[in-house]
C-alpha cells in the first residue's frame, strides 16, 4: 500500500465538531428551518454542511443556480428536487448531485415533514443566511401545487 501525502496550506488548525441531533446554528423560516452544523472557519471554507427541513406541502426556495455544487442526502420524508427542468421524488435514503450552474429547487410535496442534509462545495454558504432568512420572513413558503 502506497502512502498518500497531503499537503497542508497555511489555515489555521481546525477543531472536530460533535454535534448531538438537532444541534447547530439555527435558522427557522415560518415553514422551511436550516440548521448548519460546520462551515466557514470550521471547513476552511472548502465546504458548507447544513440540514433543511420543511414542514408539509411546503415549497422551497424556488428555481435557482449558483457556481457551488449541492448535495443532497433526504434524512426523512421525500423531497421533490428540481434538477434542471426535471422534478425528481426523492426518498429518504436518496442522493442527489447538482452540479453548479444547474438550476435547482425543492420542495416538500408529501404529507409528513420531510428534510435533507445539505453540503455545498465550495463553501461557505452560512453568511447568505441572514439575507436568505430575511426574504422569506417577506415572502413566507407557499403551499405546493398538487401535480406540480
Amino acid at each position: 500500500m502506497t502512502a498518500c501525502n497531503v499537503t497542508v496550506n497555511d489555515a489555521p488548525p481546525r477543531s472536530p465538531i460533535v454535534l448531538a441531533p438537532g444541534g447547530g446554528r439555527d435558522y427557522p423560516m415560518g415553514r422551511i428551518r436550516a440548521l448548519f452544523k460546520a462551515d466557514g472557519e470550521e471547513t476552511a471554507s472548502r465546504y458548507s454542511v447544513s440540514e433543511w427541513w420543511l414542514e408539509p406541502r411546503t415549497q422551497g426556495p424556488g428555481a435557482h443556480a449558483h457556481p457551488e455544487d449541492d448535495l443532497f442526502y433526504v434524512l426523512e420524508g421525500t423531497m421533490s428536487v428540481l434538477v434542471g427542468e426535471q422534478w425528481h421524488d426523492a426518498a429518504r435514503g436518496a442522493f442527489v448531485l447538482v452540479p453548479g450552474g444547474v438550476t435547482h429547487d425543492f420542495e416538500n410535496r408529501g404529507s409528513v415533514r420531510a428534510g435533507v442534509l445539505n453540503v455545498s462545495v465550495p463553501g461557505p454558504f452560512e453568511p447568505e443566511m441572514p439575507a436568505i432568512a430575511q426574504w422569506f420572513a417577506e415572502n413566507p413558503p407557499k403551499d405546493t401545487v398538487s401535480g406540480s
